[in-house]
């Protein structure tokens, strides 16, 4: 490229299909070993050696080590920002897998992106917080209303410690549902304040969250899905869905 950042390296190493198995796996947020991450890309550990070190080097990953333990993470927030933006716009333009899995529709239900809510349940949380006036859209991102403060204080969120973490809150496009969920630190402690409550658990297979019943109704009642039901709110575009707010 001629002028500006460099864009090719990059989506080379997240083109190969192994490299995005691996990426997408890590998008759970948790820390895999090379030997997990080759059965996620459907590859043999030698040939994985090989992914992680370009991926590595061209820094999307992060090697952590544990006593004699290594284990690769995505290297921060905003690469799983990318992974997730180009789901959506794969998604939009019909770029699917030949074949849906069995898992496909508990994902699309509710799933963790890296470390915060997705899926129509974590759009569902963000247009409530939104439509309510907890969550104001600014010209230089979101913030949280005083209103928004005292209810997730409620909710048994430490404010003070989500102030300390940048972004405190952004928005990240939802590969499903094409429309923004909740990430940065609000984000990742409201869904940490779910797990806590037991309104619902990470599945141990997939990247998807599991609400238990009784889970479902509070978060229900926490968060009202109206605007998932109005057709204002599924006409939505791809295109304005990181910039226009709930109807």
């Amino acid at each position: 490229m001629k002028e500006g950042p460099d864009i090719s390296h990059l989506a080379a190493l997240i083109g190969d299909p192994a490299r995005a198995n691996m990426l997408t796996a890590l998008m759970s947020g948790q820390a895999l070993t090379a030997r997990e991450l080759a059965m996620e890309a459907g590859i043999t550990p030698q040939t994985a050696s090989s992914h992680l070190k370009k991926l590595q080097e061209g820094q999307l990953i992060a090697l952590r080590q544990q006593g004699r333990h290594r284990y690769f993470a995505l290297a921060g927030p905003e690469v799983s920002v990318v992974l997730e933006s180009l789901m959506g716009l794969a998604g939009g333009m019909g770029q699917r897998r030949s074949r849906v899995g069995p898992k496909d529709a508990s994902l699309r239900h509710a799933r963790v992106c890296y470390n915060h809510l997705a899926g129509q349940r974590g759009v569902q949380m963000y247009d409530s917080l939104l439509r309510r006036g907890m969550l104001v859209l600014t010209p230089n991102g979101i913030t949280v209303s005083p209103a928004g403060e005292a209810f997730v204080s409620a909710l048994g969120v430490e404010l003070a410690d989500v102030r300390k973490a940048r972004p405190m809150c952004r928005d990240c496009l939802d590969w499903s549902e094409r429309r923004s969920h909740l990430g940065g630190a609000l984000g990742r402690a409201l869904l940490a304040q779910m797990e806590a409550k037991g309104w619902a658990r990470r599945s141990k297979d997939s990247r998807a969250i599991v609400f238990t019943s009784e889970g479902q109704r509070q978060f229900d009642r926490a968060f009202p899905d109206r605007s998932l039901t109005s057709p204002e709110s599924r006409s939505v575009s791809y295109k304005s869905a990181r910039h226009s707010p709930p109807l």
